[in-house]
């Protein structure tokens, strides 16, 4: 049984597997499984999940399945932990750019945030952070999931991205007599302290703020737009309340005030500096950098809206951001696997680890990226992120060799979340019944 039943014990696992029984059991057995942990394979795995949680892993042959379970057998695949992706939008769609989501009513996006909850389960990511919505939709879409009205990942909402008047994450895209301010937009250290306090009431579980400018907003993509002392009333209220700050940061100087102000997560970390890849070292903050989206938007973007003024700042910062991610991971920077969703189709998620692959990661350090680390950085290890006793039955397989191959996530074939299966292989795969 290898490491698992150091964990637990072989009498103890016997013991979990045969209390199963009488709860709703599913045993899932493949060709091989892979332990992000330690980055080897292990030789026809079997899992047991009972009810939502892994009760049991050994090998096909050492455990025996409790009678009455349901048999998933996954011939010729490999088992991997459900993917998380640390930064999406799932109420944006690239499909209506520029413009052209003006064309909409307000709660059209609460319903294109549901088809995309579940092309993104689809995918096999059965964890997300949702790093800024409107009108808390992603709050709306969490509760619905739990709720069992519609299928999605395990959703860990901010609801409004928070920044400053005029900022990244202000409304920037309409003129003076349409009064439109983002409702969350704060300025000043007590401001910013309140507006965590408003977020988390109405339902956020992460805090998002713009530090800098953008690329899809009108302003400078990497000028600075919150001090230090802003972020730090922003990273003390949210963790005070046990809740991780994810900083939106492209330019050096935002990336740098984001690191001493104490933020968790840097997003994009498009433009930064050797000090900066040095702070995060030194500090252990994550860099969550979409380095694949780039590619959707230089080919598709100005088909859907997307302004030229937006391209060129997308243009201007892409080969930058590809070459600034290999030096922090050469660096040890901790990596996030972070797409940014929603400028490209949600459930092409898994198209990002080619691109990590192509500049300095390893195929294992990217997995762990969306894995392990995503799950470290989450502050929800125990849950998600690994293939384990105790954890949450989210399972993936995939034809092939991930660490051969990391395209092979691409293409998911089984997708299983906290013992409900979301997708299945051909029939032939399947057998046994409850």
């Amino acid at each position: 049984m290898g490491r698992w039943a150091g964990v637990a014990g072989a009498a103890a696992l016997a013991a979990m597997a045969a209390g199963a029984a009488s709860a709703a059991t599913m045993v899932v057995t493949a060709d091989r499984m892979l332990d992000v942990r330690t980055g080897k394979y292990v030789e026809k795995p079997m899992v047991i999940v009972t009810d939502d949680r892994i009760t049991a892993i050994g090998r096909q042959g050492d455990l025996k399945a409790p009678t009455g379970a349901r048999a998933i057998n996954l011939p010729g695949l490999t088992l991997l932990p459900g993917l998380i992706d640390m930064h999406v939008h799932l109420d944006s769609t690239p499909q209506y750019g520029g413009y052209g989501s003006l064309q909409f009513t307000d709660s059209f996006w609460a319903v294109v945030a549901t088809k995309n909850a579940e092309a993104t389960l689809e995918a096999g990511f059965t964890t997300v952070r949702n790093v800024g919505s409107d009108r808390y939709n992603d709050v709306a879409v969490k509760e619905a999931v739990e709720e069992g009205l519609v299928r999605g990942p395990r959703i860990v909402p901010s609801a409004y991205a928070m920044g400053a008047t005029g900022g990244h994450c202000d409304s920037t895209y309409l003129p003076p007599s349409a009064e439109s301010v983002s409702p969350g937009v704060a300025d000043g250290p007590e401001e910013n302290r309140r507006m965590v306090r408003k977020l988390k009431k109405y339902g956020a579980k992460v805090i998002k703020i713009c530090a800098t400018g953008g690329v899809f907003s009108n302003d400078a993509v990497g000028v600075q737009q919150m001090t230090v002392e802003e972020i730090r009333a922003v990273t003390d209220e949210a963790h005070m309340s046990e809740m991780k700050v994810a900083a939106h940061a492209h330019g050096p100087e935002g990336i740098r005030a984001a690191i001493a102000g104490g933020v968790d997560t840097i997003e994009h970390a498009s433009l930064v500096d050797d000090e900066g890849i040095r702070m995060a070292v030194k500090a252990g903050t994550y860099f969550g950098m979409d380095i694949y989206n780039s590619d959707y938007t230089q080919a598709e973007g100005a088909k859907n809206g997307v302004r030229e003024s937006e391209l060129k700042k997308d243009r201007d910062i892409a080969g930058a951001q590809r070459d600034n991610f290999c030096k922090a991971v050469k660096a040890g920077v901790k990596q996030v696997y972070s797409t940014d969703a929603g400028i490209y189709p949600h459930g092409d998620n898994a198209r990002q680890f080619a691109v990590m692959v192509k500049y300095c990661a390893s195929p294992l350090l990217a997995i762990q990226s969306a894995t392990l680390t995503a799950a470290e950085a989450l502050g929800q290890s125990k849950d998600v992120g690994e293939i384990k006793i105790g954890a949450y039955g989210d399972m993936i397989a995939v034809s092939g060799d991930p660490l051969a191959d990391v395209r092979a996530l691409e293409s998911v074939d089984f997708v299983m979340k906290g013992g409900e299966i979301i997708r299945v292989p051909p029939p032939r795969s399947m057998s046994g019944g409850r």
